[in-house]
């Protein structure tokens, strides 16, 4: 590799299959600079500091007290620590499989969302009994009943927050359709059919729940991907183009200027 080349680097699990840290006094390389991890993170913030934030996928989110975060493999994730109160639980993604079964998760992680209260308090004593687990027996089958029980009530509270089922089923399924075809598949069209809506209700639906339309959707993830593969530095343009299933790079480069103000090349040079 070149030394112009830039890697993010890729943190990756031990022979565990679960860890368990504390933000304060965790393993500080789980938090150092721009990584990925093979490997779900599920990060509770109990206590933030009034400027405390986090990048995920290259998006700024402002932190607040008791707030959670769930971090996908291969997701791009960059925090400086000031002192902030929580847990950090690093999963396989065989484990993560088994206690959590959202395919939106699964995929994509979440952004940054908000216990009430009591969820708060139900999730505090889940903790206290991996901890407890952890640091003593550390029974895997235990700790996942644990997990399991702390993923249906996180996964609970995001519900609560999106109360059509229906649509939000749809959503799902739209989602883990896009990540599987949004290379080759980049009509709305396509994703209605597989969903069987039209593709006009489909957009009223993504419109209500996103704000946005499945096309931008699509590139939206295009451009995620993008600026994931331009960070790494390993690939041309060209070929990067070509991998999204751009027919020329020119195109390419005309529809990554259009949604981030900067050529591909541009990119790239301010990331090294």
């Amino acid at each position: 590799m070149n030394l112009s080349e830039k890697s993010i680097p890729v943190h990756h699990l031990t022979s565990e299959q679960f860890q368990l840290m504390t933000l304060d006094s965790g393993h500080p390389e789980n938090f150092n600079d721009v990584h990925r991890h093979n490997f779900f993170e599920i990060i509770w913030f109990r206590q933030v500091k009034e400027n405390s934030s986090l990048e995920l996928d290259f998006e700024h989110h402002s932190l607040k007290n008791n707030q959670i975060c769930i971090i996908a493999p291969g997701q791009v994730f960059n925090m400086k620590l000031r002192g902030e109160k929580g847990y950090v639980l690093a999963i396989s993604r065989e484990i993560f499989k088994e206690a959590c079964d959202i395919e939106t998760i699964l995929t994509g992680g979440t952004c940054p969302f908000s216990l009430d209260p009591q969820n708060a308090e139900t999730c505090s004593t889940i903790v206290s009994l991996i901890q407890e687990e952890y640091n003593g027996t550390s029974r895997i089958d235990l700790l996942k009943t644990y997990l399991r029980a702390f993923c249906i009530i996180i996964t609970e509270q995001i519900n609560l927050q999106d109360p059509s089922i229906n649509d939000r089923q749809r959503i799902q399924k739209l989602v883990s359709l896009i990540e599987e075809y949004y290379t080759v598949e980049k009509d709305t069209g396509f994703y209605a059919d597989q969903i069987k809506v039209s593709a006009h209700h489909l957009n009223d639906i993504v419109r209500l729940f996103r704000g946005t339309t499945v096309k931008k959707m699509i590139a939206q993830r295009l451009v995620l991907e993008a600026k994931r593969e331009l960070s790494f530095g390993a690939l041309t343009v060209k070929e990067i183009a070509f991998k999204l299933g751009f027919s020329d790079a020119s195109y390419f480069s005309r529809f990554f200027k259009k949604h981030t103000g900067q050529n591909p090349d541009g990119f790239k040079a301010g990331k090294e």
